[in-house]
């Protein structure tokens, strides 16, 4: 094989592949939207990708108050509130993902940050109205000060939870 059509059968390849991965799964385009078809809680919700698979999506850099009682946690102050505002702001919207350092936690759930079509950062919008607290846990800090920022503003204004 020449030099030539080395690089065209090289050239092919690679567009196939970049074609392929996301319709198969196996990853994201950097502006590849994802639907939510379920939201569980005020950090966490359900994506579906384009070959139907399902996936978890935990947000990093915040916590939701809990909305519901499992196991050895109860209802928390607010936490109905922040559920039913997460679900107004994401149920059956396109989401783009982000991710840190980490991409699993330890429930096998996916960490991310997530992006409205919008725009607009989820997680950081989350603490900015009051419905999320900061919560880092390292290696996953890239917006950490950001998060933080908003939470005070968000404690200063009175907003959500901080009321």
């Amino acid at each position: 094989m020449n030099l030539s059509k080395l690089s065209h059968f090289i050239l092919i390849t690679f567009l196939l592949f970049a074609l392929v991965a996301p319709i198969e799964g196996i990853s994201q385009s950097k502006t590849g939207f994802l639907t939510v078809t379920k939201v569980s809680d005020g950090d966490t919700f359900w994506v579906t990708h384009p070959s139907g698979k399902e996936e978890k999506v935990r947000l990093i850099g915040i916590n939701s108050p809990e909305s519901r009682k499992t196991g050895n946690k109860d209802v928390e102050f607010f936490g109905k509130e922040a559920s039913a505002y997460a679900k107004q702001l994401l149920l059956t919207k396109r989401v783009r993902l982000e991710f840190d350092v980490q991409k699993y936690d330890r429930y096998k759930r996916t960490l991310a940050y997530a992006y409205l079509e919008s725009g607009t950062m989820v997680n950081a919008h989350l603490v900015k109205e009051g419905y999320s607290r900061v919560a880092t846990y390292p290696p996953n800090v890239r917006y950490q000060e950001q998060f933080q920022k908003l939470e005070r503003e968000a404690r200063s204004a009175r907003r959500g939870l901080w009321r």
